[in-house]
């Protein structure tokens, strides 16, 4: 899902269905317990299916990532966190994504053969040899260099099965015609590791908003990736993967960031 094997995103209303452990017990007003039983819908799997199935048969896309998400501050209530990440994807091997801010510019290329981190503040870059498929070059990045994008649900060869793996619940919420400028069904799903609601467009079948808190998290802090500006099997340049610019940056190792240390 969409973090390494943690990822969707879930809301308020949907805590309020899944605000306990599936296995737990709830106590209603007249003092009788009644157990909380996980439910897999039919129709909910079928959403998701079909929203799979497009991403996965679509060979060229264009998206626009917006993701936020809450971090603890010392006062208390959380702080909201802002990026965006241009990406554009070539199937089977080919994905490109360029992350403006907030924060330093980032890019991200791999084109099948290696893989390139870009700042171009800082004008240095980090290559490395990249397998043959986007999967493993996407668990690769992780791996070895703390490289992970929110919405690799969407761009991975088989965007349901890494969605449903080890699904406990999942029911469809109803329809929203305000998310994504489009009619979508709002699917709830969960598992061992997050509650997440996601919007699907009805018509085209397209992931327009997902919604996650994570389970092992006390401070059940908030993650969301809205989807927009989709473009599917459209002409995408052959250079889209590469960057010239990248190719002239300072050369530093593809590995994972070293901790900063503050020294007295």
């Amino acid at each position: 899902m969409i973090s390494p094997k943690k990822c969707l995103l879930s809301s308020l209303a949907a805590l309020s269905l899944l605000g306990m452990p599936l296995s737990s017990t709830a106590q209603t007003g007249s003092a009788t317990e009644a157990k909380v039983q996980p439910k897999i819908e039919p129709q909910a799997i079928a959403i998701l299916k079909a929203m799979g199935e497009r991403l996965a048969a679509t060979r060229l896309l264009k998206f626009t990532a917006v993701t936020t998400y809450e971090s603890p501050s010392r006062i208390g209530p959380p702080l909201l966190y802002s990026t965006t990440s241009e990406v554009a994807l070539q199937r089977p091997n080919k994905l490109r994504v360029i992350t403006p801010g907030d924060g330093p510019a980032t890019a991200f290329y791999y084109d099948g053969r290696t893989m390139t981190a870009y700042s171009a503040k800082e004008n240095l870059v980090a290559v490395s040899e990249a397998p043959a498929t986007l999967d493993a070059a996407l668990k690769k990045a992780y791996d070895s260099a703390a490289i992970y994008f929110p919405f690799t649900d969407v761009v991975v060869s088989d965007p349901y099965r890494d969605i449903a793996e080890g699904l406990k619940l999942a029911f469809v919420m109803g329809q929203s015609k305000v998310v994504g400028e489009t009619t979508t069904d709002i699917v709830v799903i969960a598992n061992d590791q997050v509650f997440a609601q996601i919007w699907i467009g009805v018509e085209d079948k397209l992931p327009r908003r997902i919604r996650a808190i994570y389970r092992d998290d006390p401070s059940r802090l908030r993650h969301q990736v809205e989807f927009q500006n989709w473009q599917l099997d459209i002409p995408i340049p052959a250079d889209t993967f590469t960057s010239s610019e990248a190719e002239r940056a300072r050369s530093i190792p593809f590995a994972r960031p070293e901790p900063t240390i503050n020294k007295p």
